[in-house]
């Protein structure tokens, strides 16, 4: 097993309270997997994967571990977990094409990440080389500037730069949100490349895209109001989801090849809670068309099929 989050929970603390992002998270990824991470923004998408890297202040590790590759990584301690970024679990962040220094050239940053981690960058320019290959990059960015690239070669560029050390995990966060429709298929071609080619062992993509998740996931986690909702392969949540969140979110999407006069998309009626405050229990139970009196206790996320985990009373608990 690649990795293992069991009851993670991850407040913000503010002067007004404790924010409450991420609560009880307990979810498994087997090496190879490709998973996504959906759902509305602000669910808690982005606190879990920051979690698995780099958890700092006003971030607060309030319970639970995280396990890689059975060694427990010591994320609310940030400089223990310097040993482990890049070498066991790496990131190409969100709005990534802006990551790279602007005043350094591209193969001076790599040369620098190398030293950093131990590594002799001239024994490692083969690899890197090979790198830019695979991505359909010339070597000559090598002496360039972050400006002197496209946005879609800026977004390959780091891609390259975060899986140099070969790790375990690699998070992908919104990495396809500011591309072109036929850069995107071309960037998320390379994550399947990547695992593919065991540069990476398992990837965690983080989007609201449902249609890239489709094309390169092999699972998909849904998370509501810092809350983990449902897990199951690709094809189930798609097509046979079971928590009513799930189903009111992909019965949101667009259909392919659909006129507007045919199928009318339809929204979730609400919002979802403040997290400063939330409400107890199942916290989708002021949306949800299903919802009864047992939802006022949390659900707990349990496995009602191989493979396939749901939160919800009506789904999978006793009073199913």
């Amino acid at each position: 097993m690649s990795l293992r989050v069991e009851d993670l929970t991850v407040y913000y603390q503010t002067l007004r309270g404790d924010v409450r992002a991420l609560e009880s998270a307990s979810f498994a990824m087997a090496d190879g997997e490709i998973m996504g991470l959906a759902g509305e923004s602000g669910c808690g998408k982005t606190t879990l994967s920051t979690s698995l890297i780099l958890l700092v202040p006003p971030m607060k590790q309030m319970g639970g571990r995280v396990l890689l590759d059975d060694d427990e990584l010591p994320i609310s301690d940030v400089e223990a977990m310097n040993a482990y970024r890049f070498k066991e679990v790496s990131v190409i962040p969100q709005y990534a094409m802006n990551a790279m220094n602007p005043t350094r050239k591209i193969g001076r940053m790599a040369s620098e990440l190398l030293k950093s981690r131990g590594v002799d960058p001239k024994k490692a320019l083969p690899e890197l080389e090979r790198r830019l290959d695979l991505v359909e990059l010339n070597r000559k960015v090598l002496k360039m500037y972050p400006i002197e690239l496209s946005g879609g070669m800026k977004q390959r560029m780091v891609m390259v730069l975060s899986t140099l050390m070969n790790p375990s995990l690699l998070l992908a966060d919104e990495i396809t949100s500011a591309l072109d429709v036929s850069t995107q298929k071309a960037v998320a071609r390379m994550l399947v490349e990547f695992r593919d080619r065991e540069i990476v062992k398992s990837v965690i993509v983080i989007t609201h895209d449902m249609s890239i998740l489709y094309q390169i996931a092999d699972t998909i986690l849904i998370m509501y109001a810092g809350q983990l909702a449902e897990k199951a392969s690709t094809k189930t949540i798609i097509h046979a989801p079971r928590h009513p969140y799930t189903k009111l979110l992909i019965s949101s999407l667009p259909k392919v090849g659909a006129h507007h006069d045919e199928s009318r998309l339809v929204g979730i009626p609400g919002k979802p809670p403040l997290l400063l405050d939330p409400p107890e229990g199942c916290r989708f139970r002021e949306r949800c068309p299903e919802a009864h009196e047992a939802c006022v206790k949390v659900p707990p996320f349990i496995e009602i099929e191989l493979g396939h985990q749901v939160a919800c009373w009506k789904v999978g608990g006793p009073h199913a």
